[in-house]
């Protein structure tokens, strides 16, 4: 069965895109809430983490110091104020398949809308297209504590 799918969601953030764009990369580590269900090993994992750079790894991170864990993706665009673009996968998902995440960035008359769309479920077979469904629900959840955070800041 040839079935494609994208999980997406958005929300608009009071600041301007380069702010958003910064919020959303380098402080992933305080936003994206521990003990979540949005970890490949919550017990462990104590922060998210980008390499800012096309090629750098986005790390569940589980050793702060040495800033080794288990690597989620790698990122394929990095154009702060516009697009960052990465690969995503889970612990439990076959070796080698990854599916890909790009967040824009958009100015708007009162902030930034940021747009995630994720692609590439069909990798999974079936059960990654279902999958995939999920995803708009969670990354909507994502979104909800990236904005709470710059609120609380």
């Amino acid at each position: 069965m040839n079935q494609t799918t994208t999980a997406t969601a958005s929300i608009e953030v009071p600041c301007d895109p380069a702010t958003a764009f910064t919020i959303f990369t380098t402080e992933i580590g305080t936003w994206w809430k521990r003990g979540t269900m949005y970890w490949s090993d919550a017990d462990r994992g104590l922060e998210l983490r980008f390499e800012p750079y096309v090629g750098g790894r986005l790390i569940e991170v589980y050793d702060a110091a040495a800033g080794t864990g288990f690597e989620l993706g790698r990122v394929t665009e990095w154009e702060p104020g516009s697009r960052l673009g990465f690969t995503w996968r889970t612990g439990d998902w076959p070796p080698g398949v990854d599916t890909d995440v790009l967040v824009r960035f958009a100015d708007t008359a009162s902030g930034c809308l940021v747009t995630i769309e994720h692609t590439g479920w069909e990798r999974l077979g079936e059960a990654g297209v279902a999958m995939g469904r999920g995803y708009s629900r969670g990354w909507a959840e994502l979104l909800g504590f990236y904005t709470g955070w710059i609120g609380a800041r």
